[in-house]
């Protein structure tokens, strides 16, 4: 009996929740190991498949030009049958509570198809989003190690660790929302105010899924995370030892194929495709047309929304930081009336030739951010957009909603001080509820990291060295790259030998 010389790839099954936040870096992150020769197969539905369609296909047109990594290939299975509308099966789409409820239910009931793909192509290992929760074990039943993958920082997972270990909300006074909360057993000084924290008391069925996800991760083969070993170094070391959980850091995933994902929302923008919104082609000839590090770009993601007081506010901060700015305008503002929001005089910032740009539907973020007209990011603190900016050198003021973001605000303000923040305090509260930033706030915070002074500088120079840091870690030879390689090669090494 000889041992063959050639085994087939490493065949890695990518499971991402249904949003574009996490589909997108999920998709990112298969073209990094396909390049690498490994045969990946993202499982979503319909509607989502084709969110990632564009990027897979660039990634698969890539791998044939250099004729070595195998093709990329998207498995579509139908959204189960929850009462949802036809076409609603991701985040973005939900416009109620109890549409949010189906949506979660039926999203769960994604276990019969994925127990079938393991069944059927019996994977090395599948990538699968923490939401799933449930993908552990079944994972587990078919012998497949199973790697988790949220989307989040390294620090902001090990604050939410700390958070669901510890419950630090609990013994905070409820009457007070500035009340202080320690999160403990990190390695730095974590403090956040009660209202910035969900309420454990007030929404015991997320309180029950987060314990739940931890302690499926627990006992997950170990963990990929879009980041980089220069970006928190401290958490990778708390998350081995402390945590007990292994690590890698593949990112940023965007970065590794930069050129290649410019190229292509660059020619996107300027054809009106690709879902990009017809007014980036424009703005992207517009930012050509201006002075280096001049503009702000202002962006709060997919699922961010903002009432009209809010966005008049916005407005006014734009106006009177005297800077040029891109606005993607979207977050509830596409369905309010122009006039409910817009200061007046604001749209005279718009005409040809002002200072402004607004942009409403999907921007190329990577290609505006890595503009050398574009000196700030006025962003909600989502890991992607955050390390997107991190890894164009580009400083931020900091201005989260929910979930992960006021973890990754520390991270951007207090422990790389790349940013400044507006002094946002309200989780996930309701529109109408929401405590409104006042537009001088808004343009001091621009000025902050975009002003003359020596705290804008210092701001700047650590934004351009964590940059060249973000942009050597994807380098053959950089961390993300050797962690990659590291990470096949166990894989490779788990499969037993294949007899003749």
């Amino acid at each position: 009996m000889a041992v063959k010389d050639e085994q087939p790839p490493l065949h890695i099954l990518f499971f991402p929740f249904l949003a574009p936040g996490h589909l997108i870096p999920a998709a990112d992150m298969a073209a990094l190991f396909a390049a690498r020769g490994a045969k990946c197969t993202i499982l979503t539905t319909p509607l989502n498949a084709a969110v990632i369609r564009s990027a897979v296909d660039r990634a698969n047109d890539a791998s044939a030009d250099a004729e070595r990594a195998p093709a990329i290939d998207i498995a579509v299975v139908p959204f189960p049958d929850v009462g949802l509308p036809p076409g609603v099966e991701s985040g973005p789409a939900l416009s109620s509570e109890a549409d949010r409820e189906k949506f979660f239910r039926g999203s769960q009931l994604l276990r019969d198809p994925f127990d079938r793909f393991l069944a059927e192509h019996k994977p090395d290992a599948v990538v699968s989003d923490s939401f799933f929760d449930w993908s552990a074990d079944a994972a587990a039943e078919h012998g497949v190690p199973r790697l988790t993958f949220l989307g989040s920082s390294m620090f902001a997972r090990a604050c939410g660790s700390s958070m669901v270990r510890h419950n630090p909300v609990e013994a905070a006074p409820e009457d007070d929302p500035d009340a202080p909360v320690l999160l403990p057993g990190l390695p730095h000084l974590v403090v956040l105010r009660r209202s910035q924290m969900m309420d454990p008391k007030k929404r015991p069925d997320r309180w029950a899924f987060f314990q739940s996800m931890n302690a499926a991760d627990d006992r997950s083969y170990g963990e990929v995370f879009n980041s980089f070993r220069d970006l928190e170094p401290e958490y990778l070391e708390h998350y081995e030892t402390v945590l007990g959980r292994r690590a890698w850091l593949v990112g940023p995933v965007a970065l590794a194929s930069k050129e290649l994902a410019t190229r292509g929302a660059a020619a996107a923008a300027d054809k009106g495709n690709n879902g990009l919104s017809p007014d980036a082609g424009g703005c992207l000839r517009w930012l050509d047309a201006r002075p280096a590090s001049s503009v702000v770009y202002v962006s709060f993601g997919t699922l961010s929304h903002f009432s009209p007081p809010e966005l008049r506010e916005l407005a006014r901060g734009l106006d009177m930081s005297g800077k040029n700015f891109v606005w993607v305008v979207g977050g509830g503002a596409d369905d309010t009336e122009e006039s409910e929001w817009m200061p007046d005089g604001f749209a005279d910032l718009l005409a040809r030739g002002g200072r402004g740009v607004i942009i409403r539907g999907w921007a190329p973020q990577m290609v505006i951010l890595n503009h050398a007209a574009v000196g700030g990011f006025v962003t909600h603190c989502g890991w992607n957009s955050t390390l997107e900016a991190v890894s164009a050198g580009v400083p931020m003021v900091t201005w989260p909603r929910y979930a992960d973001q006021f973890y990754n605000e520390k991270l951007v303000v207090e422990l790389l001080e790349v940013g400044v923040g507006v002094g946002s305090t309200d989780y996930a509260s309701k529109l109408e509820a929401r405590r409104v930033i006042a537009g001088e706030v808004v343009a001091e915070a621009i000025g902050k990291v975009m002003g003359d002074g020596e705290e804008a500088e210092a701001i700047r120079e650590r934004a351009r060295v964590l940059g060249e840091k973000a942009r050597r870690a994807v380098e053959k030879g950089g961390s993300s790259y050797d962690d990659v390689g590291r990470l096949m090669e166990e894989l490779m090494a788990r499969r037993s030998p294949v007899n003749v």
